[in-house]
């Protein structure tokens, strides 16, 4: 089983949605599209690392609520680029699976920190 850090997992995954979004015909659509999913991508590590870096279990628990809540945000913003954009599907599936992963381990943690408290 590999063994992922999830400071870095956040990172490359910010980076692909910034990739992604330098490939996208420049229009009226896709230039809010990309501004908001680059913010909500962007924030999911941000949150992370403050997470990391927290003095109290109650600053903990917000900061990965955030990153729940932006990873959710994310694959919102994601849903709608690849509903105007179609021809990039396959890229965009991978990156929509990758922000459903991240939710998932942000509940996890989430959860678990909810249920000591």
């Amino acid at each position: 089983m590999r063994k992922y850090d999830l400071e870095e997992r956040t990172l490359k995954f910010a980076k692909n949605c910034i990739d992604l979004c330098k490939t996208l015909p420049k229009d009226s659509i896709n230039f809010e599209l990309v501004n908001q999913v680059i913010r909500s991508a962007g924030s999911i590590g941000a949150n992370y690392r403050e997470a990391s870096n927290t003095d109290t279990r109650k600053d903990f628990f917000h900061r990965i609520g955030i990153c729940r809540r932006e990873s959710k945000e994310t694959k919102y913003w994601l849903d709608l680029i690849m509903h105007s954009n179609p021809i990039l599907s396959s890229t965009i599936i991978q990156l929509i699976n990758e922000a459903q992963q991240l939710t998932l381990i942000f509940s996890s943690i989430f959860c678990r920190y909810n249920h000591k408290t």
